[in-house]
């Protein structure tokens, strides 16, 4: 089977006090980007980091940087972040109204753009901006906290993401980074490597995983053992 499945640590699961270190032993381990975890204590009930801290892991590594905000109004920290070395800025669907505003104004900052959708989102507004954006996140539990468990009705709403990006074949608004041009689809949350296998098998090429690596006593072998979930 092809190798196509991307891994996004996600450095939320890290030492805080070690970010550069941290980030740096992860592009060793033969992470594909990082995935950072941005909440504003409002529209998700936790507060983590900010551009500073985005900035110190761009200086630490040269690893894609796959920020995910968790915040509402994201339209205003856009210039910021992209400063900061965000190569791809994912904004949720639910904390703001001019979207597609958002989109574009992401892809004239040099950034590839993600929308990210709760699990009790339903589906019906992902058709409107699949071809859009970048990415469609679907989160496989409810954003704010790691170490959840995975949430497995969302997978229906992977297999048709999947189904809809191959019946029209739809293709990235701005690709920085990847090989494939089409759309990417990310799962978040939970990840594991049987969750990070039904989510491959639905369609998800890109996983996102926190507790499951930073838990492992070695990454590269965790790495390449979920990149490989799926054989």
């Amino acid at each position: 089977m092809k190798d196509d499945l991307l891994i996004a640590p996600s450095i939320l699961s890290a030492d805080f006090g070690k970010l550069s270190e941290e980030a740096k032993r992860l592009e060793d381990a033969g992470a594909d980007m990082i995935h950072v975890d941005i909440m504003d204590g409002h529209f998700v009930p936790n507060l983590t980091m900010g551009p500073k801290a985005v900035e110190a892991i761009n200086r630490s590594t040269d690893l894609f940087l796959d920020v995910h905000l968790m915040i509402y109004n994201p339209y205003d920290y856009i210039e910021r972040f992209v400063e900061s070395g965000a190569d791809r800025i994912t904004f949720h669907f639910e904390a703001i109204e001019n979207i597609e505003e958002t989109i574009d104004y992401i892809h004239k900052c040099g950034c590839e753009a993600g929308i990210a959708f709760r699990p009790d989102t339903t589906y019906e507004f992902i058709p409107k901006f699949l071809g859009k954006c970048d990415l469609i996140l679907l989160m496989t539990v409810q954003p704010g906290f790691g170490g959840q468990k995975f949430m497995d009705d969302v997978l229906e709403k992977v297999r048709f993401t999947k189904a809809l990006k191959d019946r029209v074949k739809v293709k990235k608004k701005f690709s920085k980074h990847h090989k494939d041009d089409l759309i990417d689809i990310q799962v978040d949350g939970g990840i594991n490597l049987e969750t990070g296998r039904l989510s491959a098998e639905a369609g998800a090429n890109v996983l996102v995983s926190g507790t499951h690596l930073f838990t492992q006593d070695d990454m590269r072998s965790a790495i390449n053992d979920l990149r490989h979930c799926k054989r």
